[in-house]
């Protein structure tokens, strides 16, 4: 019997997928509930998965753009699985009465080049075959980042023949060679509401600097005991998540936004932290911000920046958000203006600490100084409260106590 596997619906509004990549072969036999497909939506990226047990035979190429509810392969469900290998504890004895040959086996069979290894450096995707070829460059002796060394689109779009000549690094040959790429879906979205945001909001940004040294000497004195008990580092998201969901309670503006002629006031906060994913630019959120202790924030930022990387985000996780945090500081950026992720109204960009003389207390004294930026959209959010909001984001980072009362503040912050 035949079974049809179709596109299942990914989300709401989601009407058009792109197959990134096929996860078995054609005519592989795949188990149920076997991933086959990794599938990139305008929002996220899904994998798709074997319906039932039996021969699969593909019908869609990676690259495609295929509808919701398009078949894109068919399981041939009265294939046999096929037998397991027995080879293994047959050769056992061969082994043990030619000793002097094993060594030479062994080293076949962990050669990437052998098509019995895991390594599997130097095979290609059918769309990475096709970049890499239109790049006039051999997969051989190329290792990919798919599975067990496989060498994904983006890998070969990522590859230059610059860069394999001389180990990694370009030599600048002078060479004016063009090639275009398809964008994906994920990247026009992307770009379609970077647009919108510039367009369709008066967005202003405001600055101020914070100085780091509080936090910094916190961490340096309690980092080890904070991860000794809850099992995760202390960072300076947790600081930032906490300044900012007390700072939005008290400018409730900064936490609305305009739908047609009203403002919706949210009373709780869901911050969006941006992330950089192999695929681009991901912004999942942390729920209830505003009732998380610091340790939970910090294991929500680490599983949700985990789940970006790996490119397994769900579309749950990255919808709704009321406010975003930014931090283009961890690729070395000084001072930006972040760009408003609408429908919010707001958008915190944190930068890289510097250490700067700065005058305190009538001296001149070296500090670690971070820039902060608002995005905001003047349409809702007045002057006075963009600025009043980030001196109070500004006031909570260089004297975090604040943030908590207690006999012994700090441990009570870092619930120790």
């Amino acid at each position: 019997m035949a079974l049809e596997l179709k596109i299942p619906s990914v989300g709401e509004s989601v009407t058009e997928v792109t197959i990134s990549q096929w996860l078995v072969e054609d005519g592989q036999y795949v188990e149920m509930d076997q991933p086959v497909a990794e599938l990139e939506s305008d929002k996220a990226t899904v994998e798709l998965n074997a319906e039932a047990a039996g021969a699969i035979t593909l019908s869609a190429a990676e690259g495609d753009d295929v509808e919701v509810g398009a078949v894109v392969a068919t399981i041939d469900t009265s294939a046999k699985a096929p037998a397991k290998s027995e080879a293994p504890a047959q050769e056992e004895p061969k082994k043990e009465e030619a000793p002097k040959e094993q060594p030479k086996t062994q080293a076949k069979e962990s050669s990437p080049s052998s098509d019995n290894g895991k390594d599997m450096s130097g095979v290609a995707s059918p769309a990475a075959k096709k970049i890499l070829a239109e790049k006039g460059m051999s997969p051989e002796g190329l290792h990919g980042t798919g599975k067990e060394g496989r060498i994904t689109k983006a890998d070969a779009m990522g590859t230059s023949p610059q860069m394999i000549s001389s180990g990694g690094m370009s030599l600048g040959s002078g060479a004016r060679d063009e090639h275009r790429e398809k964008m994906s879906n994920l990247r026009k979205t992307v770009s379609r509401r970077l647009v919108a945001a510039k367009n369709e909001t008066a967005m202003l940004t405001t600055f101020n600097e914070a100085d780091m040294k509080p936090i910094m000497d916190i961490r340096k004195v309690y980092k080890e005991k904070f991860r000794e008990k809850h099992e995760v580092g202390l960072g300076f998201m947790s600081f930032f998540t906490r300044a900012c969901t007390l700072a939005l309670q008290e400018f409730p503006a900064v936490n609305a936004y305009i739908d047609g002629t009203e403002i919706i006031f949210h009373d709780y906060v869901d911050i969006s932290i941006a992330v950089s994913g192999p695929k681009g630019l991901m912004v999942p959120v942390i729920r209830n911000a505003e009732s998380l202790r610091m340790h939970e924030i910090e294991g929500e930022v680490v599983r949700l920046a985990k789940k970006a990387r790996d490119g397994k985000l769900s579309i749950d996780e990255m919808t709704g958000g009321t406010f975003t945090i930014s931090n283009g500081g961890v690729f070395g950026s000084m001072m930006s203006t972040p760009i408003i992720n609408p429908p919010q109204s707001a958008i915190l960009g944190m930068h890289n600490i510097i250490e700067r003389p700065v005058v305190v207390d009538g001296e001149i004294v070296v500090r670690p100084m971070m820039y902060l930026a608002l995005s905001y959209d003047h349409r809702i959010i007045d002057g006075r409260e963009s600025v009043s909001f980030l001196v109070r984001v500004k006031e909570y980072l260089e004297n975090p106590l604040k943030m908590l009362s207690g006999q012994d503040p700090t441990q009570a912050l870092l619930d120790l």
